[in-house]
């Protein structure tokens, strides 16, 4: 029970630290503004109640603003580059940036996330199986890569790689298949239910491109 507890709650940080680091990014880049445009803002003779809410209200629209135009730049073909030399060179090399990154990405990008495909795994080559989600397949080996969360932490899981013929593709959501596992198995009727197993075998690749 105790390592259950320990486990559960080390997960939960690992989900919400990335959040947070950012948090305290947007709050640094906030303070600083706040502390450029206060003088400023004086000029207006603004009540100090007044004038401390036009500081916050104008610091908020110049961060949005700002993260808007980096945002902006990084779509040109210049910027894209220079970010992709800066991402590879020295953002990669910080331990917290790949879980920030990968992070956001869940839930910005979420038609692109390698999760869409839900799966039954045979693991044991036995009637016994695991619900688990496409990651990738390796047309060179004949091999598809499968993480199988574990419940009710899905934070924590195994990577298999495993043959085609080994996994049975389903046709239902990601976050269906995602609350059985949560909810340590309940609900898992889904899953087996009459026309929840999908008639071909999608390309990870393409599931992850579309």
């Amino acid at each position: 029970m105790q390592k259950f507890f320990v486990t559960t709650v080390i997960g939960g940080i690992f989900v919400l630290l990335p959040f947070g680091l950012l948090v305290w990014i947007v709050k640094i880049f906030f303070k600083a503004i706040s502390n450029l445009i206060s003088p400023l803002t004086q000029i207006f003779k603004f009540p100090p109640t007044i004038h401390l809410w036009v500081v916050d209200l104008v610091a908020f629209g110049l961060v949005i603003g700002l993260f808007f135009f980096i945002g902006l730049f990084v779509r040109t073909t210049f910027g894209h580059r220079l970010f992709n030399f800066v991402e590879e060179n020295w953002l990669r090399k910080l331990p917290i940036y790949g879980t920030l990154r990968d992070a956001i990405s869940t839930f910005t990008t979420r038609d692109k996330t390698p999760f869409r495909q839900v799966v039954l795994v045979d693991v044991f080559s036995n009637p016994t199986r695991m619900t688990g989600f496409v990651t990738d397949e390796l047309e060179s080996s004949g091999y598809v890569t499968v993480f199988v969360p574990t419940g009710p932490n899905p934070t924590n899981g195994f990577i298999f790689h495993v043959k085609k013929d080994q996994l049975e593709y389903l046709d239902i959501k990601p976050e269906d298949a995602m609350r059985t596992i949560i909810g340590v198995g309940v609900g898992s009727d889904i899953l087996f239910e009459p026309g929840a197993k999908k008639d071909s075998e999608p390309k990870a690749k393409e599931l992850i491109q579309n």
